[in-house]
Formats: C-alpha cells, sequence, structure tokens
C-alpha cells in the first residue's frame, strides 16, 4: 500500500520537472518544425535567380527534408473590355478562351521551369497558379498558407520606375505578414539607368 502512495507524491513533487520536460519536448519539436519557403516567380530572371538563390542558401544548408516549398506564380486577371476614346468594345467568347488557354500555357511553362530547378536541386516543391493582382495575392496565399518565410526577386528598378510601376517586392516587403527575403540579382546583371 505505501508504494502507491510514493509514487503520487513523486509525481506531484515532479510537477516541476515533467513541466520543465514537456517544455525542452515541445522546443524540440518547434526546431524541427519544417519550414514553410514560398517564392514567388514570374517570367523575369530576377524571379528565377531568387528561387535558385533559396534552393543553394535555404534548402541545401538545411536539408531538403527540412523544408517545404511553394512555388506561387500569379496571372494577371484578363480584361474583358477594353475603353478607347469611344464607346467600350468587348472582347467575344473566343478571344477570351484563347487569351485565358494562352494564360495558362504561359503559367505552365513558367512552372515547369521553375519545378526543374527544384528537381534538379532534389527538393520537393507544390505549385500554385492564382488570379489577380500579383502583389495582393501573393501576401493573401503567404497569409493562408501560414508561410514561415517569403522569397521575392528583385528587378532593380531605379526610384522613379519603381513609383510608377509600382513593386511587387516592395508591396510585399509592407504587406506580407510573415518574414520576407528580396533577393537581387547579381550586380553584373543590374540594369544601368541608361539602359531604362
Amino acid at each position: 500500500m505505501q508504494a502507491p502512495e510514493m509514487s503520487a507524491m513523486a509525481t506531484e513533487g515532479g510537477g516541476a520537472a515533467a513541466e520543465e520536460e514537456e517544455a525542452a519536448v515541445a522546443a524540440a519539436a518547434e526546431e524541427e518544425k519544417e519550414m514553410r519557403v514560398m517564392v514567388a516567380v514570374d517570367q523575369s530572371d530576377g524571379s528565377f535567380y531568387a528561387l535558385q538563390w533559396a534552393l543553394e542558401n535555404l534548402f541545401r544548408k538545411r536539408g531538403a527534408a527540412a523544408a517545404l516549398l511553394t512555388v506561387v506564380h500569379v496571372q494577371l486577371p484578363f480584361q474583358h473590355h477594353i475603353i478607347p476614346a469611344g464607346p467600350g468594345i468587348y472582347a467575344t467568347s473566343i478571344v477570351v478562351d484563347s487569351v485565358r488557354k494562352a494564360q495558362e500555357q504561359n503559367s505552365a511553362v513558367i512552372l515547369s521551369r521553375a519545378f526543374r530547378l527544384c528537381k534538379d536541386k532534389m527538393v520537393k516543391a507544390e505549385t500554385l497558379i492564382l488570379d489577380g493582382d500579383p502583389k495582393e495575392m501573393i501576401c493573401q496565399a503567404a497569409e493562408q498558407m501560414h508561410v514561415d518565410l517569403l522569397v521575392v526577386g528583385s528587378r532593380g528598378l531605379s526610384k522613379l520606375k519603381r513609383a510608377f510601376l509600382g513593386s511587387v517586392s516592395d508591396y510585399c516587403a509592407h504587406h506580407a505578414k510573415c518574414p520576407i527575403l528580396i533577393v537581387k540579382p547579381p550586380k553584373e546583371e543590374l540594369p544601368t539607368e541608361s539602359s531604362n
């Protein structure tokens, strides 16, 4: 009869030690948790340089199994109407279907190129195609998928062009709810002001 009382006392007295052990196990599990990385790609060389950089620097060092990679491409929505100086012109369904097919083919080419890069580095990746404004859709997808790191490329626009054209990387840096890594192209690939 005395043994059950002693074991009850041992668990009562060892409560703090058990809590510490549980905290250590939780911390270890958190360290081993797979890192969710999202890389946004488009047809630009800058976005593929960012993907290559992420594969070489994030996945090679952590190990391919230690992270989950999602490659996302955002298609701009097709405007069904054109508003010239006169009355509006609406595209026929044949034109709309043709444009959508072309967009799908373009997305397939972009994502297959990205998938080949991942396969060459032996990194498993999932791909995602979204429709909408790239800046907003990338931030929304990163939030909905609870990514740990968002990686985007930089085109190296001048301040003036960035102000007029907008910058996906700049928007994401200010609006993404997760850490963001903006990968600049190598110096030799940066465009000069005179060529812009």
